[in-house]
């Protein structure tokens, strides 16, 4: 059983490989390169090979005989074409054209007397139906003249002048009178002129010196006055180049060639119906019952770059028309790149505005950080007034207690007779500086207590601080029996600060020195405050107690907020301080003393602009 299936495969394999291919000859009037023919010989190929199910050998021969002037002439290419198709069988003849189809109809008793004949792309009045026998089948071509010129006037209503391009060969002189008469209609609107008089080196002396209103319609040149041979796209281009002028055309086949557009001869549908029609008739259909429409004009096709260069605006071009060669503006060749740049900038303007509210808010923050900082500095500072309260009364009495005794010193004197003047004036001179002393240790307290709602910066000299913060705590030191004492710098040291925060930061610490001795024996309490130049550009101010120190686990907490040793502390003290030194760009640390006690130190860079050359 397996042997017999082999064999019936093999035969059926080899009656499939042993069939015949179909044999279709194309035949050419203007030779194989020529415009329209070529295009529709080439749609009718492409087609004919894609659709049919039965392999297809084709057969292409360019005969030239449109340019024989006199049908009588032809011999030489019949014979030519006996000698070429000699013991060939073939199944189908496909003249291109009107040229071709005449010449296939004079001559095919000849030559293929019983083949059957498909005539593509020939013009219905060229070839009459009419004299289509029972082996013939044509695909017509019905070109509305007229609507031709039609189109100029549509898309250049000033035109008054049309020159129309036309060749001399027998088949162009044909179209030549065809053109005249159906034109006709337009004589009293513009001024027709004709070239096919003309040699093309005319035509395009003519092309290149017509007015702005003119416009050129290239009906079709394969051989001009002189009987000199042109091709039609390299004769259009040559034209294009020169022209002052549109072209118009007539086909599909010349868009991008240089003609502006409209309605078009379709070649390639002419070639795909024709190829339909072959493969009825290879199939067995009798040609002379296919009957097919003619092919008319599709949609006008127009070349955007042709409108562009004239200045022709869309807006007159009929409705369905199709553009081609439009150049894309920026949108719509950068559409995707400028999205992604609108989608990365919009992703940005997003994040700055994100980040300019957080900074807004940031601002907001810190400004009422600053406000209760303030408050916390100013409660600090009248917690310490409050502390050195005593201190400062028992200072206020002493001058006040003198200014009194002064002023019954005085009265005593003013009863004598005479009264000592001498004496009263030399009282009064005390009073004076009593009441000085008195004045500046108000004017201490005020300060320490002065209620600021912004850091206000100036230039200073930081031995002042250190002046005045004595003259503010030693009334404390007295009462608490410590030995107070000051070094300060031998030249100035000038820094750029708040003077009444600065100053609050020195009191603050040596506050918390004078505490840290409390519970020492009397005789070994002793707080010294150092400023001294470092490396030339800052100065850094020390304050040393001989108290029992820093715990050295506790050294890194003691400036943080709310951190404190002390039963009454309240633990604002050294983190106020550390803020109002970092403030002002220094820096502050604690460490303990080999001898005992606890050392503070803290950093403030000098002035840009202070001159510290005397400073040691």
């Amino acid at each position: 059983m397996a042997l017999v299936c082999a064999a019936l495969l093999l035969l059926a394999t080899r009656g499939v490989s042993a069939a015949e291919p179909r044999r279709v000859l194309i035949v050419h009037a203007y030779g194989h390169a020529y415009s329209p023919s070529r295009d529709m010989a080439g749609s009718f190929r492409n087609e004919l090979i894609k659709r049919s199910k039965e392999p297809i050998d084709l057969y292409e021969v360019s005969l030239d005989t449109a340019r024989v002037q006199d049908p009588k002439d032809e011999a030489p290419f019949v014979e030519y074409m006996r000698a070429l198709l000699a013991g060939r069988k073939l199944d189908l003849i496909v003249p291109i054209g009107a040229q071709t189809a005449l010449f296939v109809q004079r001559n095919r008793q000849l030559l293929f007397p019983a083949t059957p004949i498909l005539i593509v792309g020939a013009d219905k009045r060229r070839v009459p139906s009419y004299s289509l026998m029972e082996n013939d089948a044509a695909v017509f071509l019905d070109l509305d003249l007229p609507a031709y010129l039609a189109n100029i006037l549509k898309l250049r209503p000033e035109t008054t002048e049309v020159s129309v391009v036309v060749g001399n060969s027998r088949g162009e002189r044909y179209w030549a009178s065809e053109l005249r008469r159906d034109f006709q209609p337009f004589a009293d609107r513009i001024k027709i002129e004709w070239f096919n008089d003309l040699t093309f080196d005319e035509m395009l002396k003519r092309a290149a010196a017509m007015p702005p209103t003119a416009s050129i319609f290239w009906f079709m040149l394969s051989e001009d006055a002189a009987n000199i041979p042109y091709s039609q796209y390299k004769a259009l281009e040559s034209m294009r180049e020169v022209a002052s002028v549109p072209i118009f055309g007539i086909g599909d086949y010349e868009i991008g060639r240089g003609i502006v557009g409209g309605p078009l001869m379709q070649t390639k549908k002419l070639g795909a119906q024709g190829a339909e029609v072959a493969l009825r008739i290879l199939k067995g259909e009798k040609p002379s019952a296919i009957k097919t429409p003619d092919v008319v004009f599709g949609s006008p096709v127009y070349d955007w770059r042709e409108l562009h260069h004239w200045n022709i605006s869309e807006s007159r071009l009929p409705p369905n028309s199709i553009v081609q060669f439009r150049e894309p503006n920026v949108w719509e060749e950068y559409r995707w790149q400028i999205i992604t740049l609108a989608a990365v900038l919009l992703a940005q303007a997003a994040v700055i505005a994100g980040l300019i509210v957080e900074r807004r808010r940031r601002r907001i923050a810190e400004a009422q950080e600053r406000q209760r900082l303030m408050e916390v500095m100013h409660l600090n500072r009248s917690a310490i007034a409050g502390a050195l309260s005593n201190s400062f009364a028992h200072e206020l009495g002493q001058p006040l207690g003198a200014i009194q005794s002064y002023t019954d010193a005085a009265m005593l004197y003013l009863e004598q007779n005479p009264p000592d003047l001498e004496k009263i004036k030399r009282i009064l001179t005390s009073i004076q500086k009593d009441d000085q002393r008195a004045s500046d240790i108000i004017t201490k307290l005020r300060s320490l207590l002065k209620r600021k709602d912004k850091i206000e910066t100036q230039e200073f000299d930081l031995n002042d601080i250190i002046t005045n913060t004595l003259e503010i705590m030693r009334p404390q030191a007295l009462r608490n029996q410590v030995d107070l004492d000051a070094y300060r710098a031998d030249g100035p040291l000038p820094v750029s600060a708040d003077r009444v925060q600065l100053e609050q930061a020195l009191v603050n610490l040596v506050a918390n020195g004078i505490d840290a001795m409390r519970d020492c024996n009397d005789g070994k309490r002793r707080l010294s405050i150092r400023a001294v130049l470092v490396n030339g550009s800052s100065a850094e101010v020390s304050v040393a107690d001989t108290g029992t120190g820093v715990p050295p686990e506790k050294l890194n907490s003691i400036f943080e907020t709310f951190y404190t040793t002390k039963a009454h502390g309240t633990g604002l003290g050294l983190s106020i301080t550390r803020t109002i030194v970092e403030t002002f760009g220094g820096k502050i640390w604690a460490e303990n003393r080999p001898g005992g006690g606890a050392l503070f130190r803290f950093t403030l860079p000098l002035s840009k602009n202070a001159e510290v050359s005397g400073v040691k």
